[in-house]
């Protein structure tokens, strides 16, 4: 029986789980939200997680009815010293784990694909990503900010509440859309380009409400209908190429129902099976780093203790995946 805690907090969402042997016994999340019209800062957003990231891990422990015992960390600043602090205290192994690993192995566990085609969204991430020779391949990715970013951005245009999510709050205003705002629409290859896009609606966001044809409501369906048409374009390009009959959606914006929607029709068409979950796995979780470090662990991977540090630039490819033939 081997049981691993994992943290996360690389963003706004604080999360601490633990699994066993693949099996979540516990999951708890807070997150830091700012007013409306704001993004969140890096050093206000540590505060928080410095805050609350011990009544955090108390309570992992109760809901997972477990006692201190194996342990291993990924998290980001703040979250890092917890981490490495409580390694030591118990003196158990840590393990660096990839921020995206974590969400396609947890995806892979709880839906049961096998070996999907991953379309990787969040607010910080965009790629198209299929597993090939120990290691997951990037087939296409954003060449500039990431779609959960254009979401969020535009989201302040319009002023919307950050609570629970901006993204979340355009998904609800888009289900009232009626009327599609044509869009630039940029796919270069395999890969796509939301900044000019997001430029595009902000510049004219305005003069649209302003004129009396357009709603809010119709802004946010426009958007969402040409980011998720962008990705599921390049998602079926790479499934075409890899002969895939399996497609995992994983990150914050893969818990967007219209986006599973929308690219579940496509893999219908290619006789294809979608793979999806809820906001309890897509969004940023402490289970989906215990669950990578779990699989690492037991492939005989753990990490140096001077070579326990974070990097917002450690790519998914970068990765030696030990745990897959």
């Amino acid at each position: 029986m081997t049981v691993v805690i994992g943290f996360e907090g690389s963003a706004n969402k604080l999360g601490i789980g633990i699994v066993r042997d693949g099996k979540v016994l516990s999951n708890p999340r807070v997150t830091y939200i700012t007013p409306p019209g704001e993004g969140f800062l890096p050093r206000d957003t540590a505060k928080h997680h410095q805050a609350h990231v011990l009544d955090v891990l108390e309570k992992a422990l109760l809901e997972a009815n477990v006692k201190p015992s194996p342990g291993m960390g990924a998290p980001l600043v703040s979250v890092a010293v917890v981490a490495r602090t409580v390694a030591q205290l118990w003196n158990k192994p840590i393990i660096g784990v990839n921020h995206c690993i974590g969400h396609i192995e947890m995806g892979r566990t709880i839906t049961g694909a096998e070996n999907p085609t991953v379309l990787y969204v969040s607010g910080g991430n965009t790629q198209v990503i299929a597993y090939s020779q120990k290691r997951y391949r990037i087939f296409g990715e954003t060449v500039d900010i990431a779609v959960g970013n254009c979401l969020d951005r535009f989201a302040r245009v319009l002023k919307l509440s950050n609570d629970p999510s901006p993204g979340y709050n355009i998904e609800q205003m888009a289900k009232r859309g009626k009327i599609l705002v044509p869009l630039p629409y940029v796919v270069k290859g395999m890969d796509v380009s939301f900044s000019g896009l997001l430029s595009y609606i902000e510049d004219r966001a305005e003069s649209l409400l302003g004129s009396g044809q357009y709603t809010k409501e119709d802004l946010c369906f426009s958007l969402q209908e040409t980011v998720f048409a962008m990705l599921v374009e390049t998602t079926e390009r790479a499934m075409a190429h890899c002969g895939s009959k399996e497609v995992l959606i994983v990150g914050g914006v893969g818990c967007n129902v219209r986006l599973q929607d929308m690219m579940e029709k496509m893999a219908k068409e290619r006789g294809a099976t979608l793979f999806a979950t809820d906001e309890r796995f897509c969004i940023d979780n402490g289970a989906m780093i215990a669950q990578a470090g779990l699989e690492m662990y037991l492939s005989g991977q753990t990490t140096k203790w001077e070579e326990t540090t974070c990097t917002q630039r450690f790519r998914t490819d970068e990765v030696e995946v030990t745990w897959r033939d």
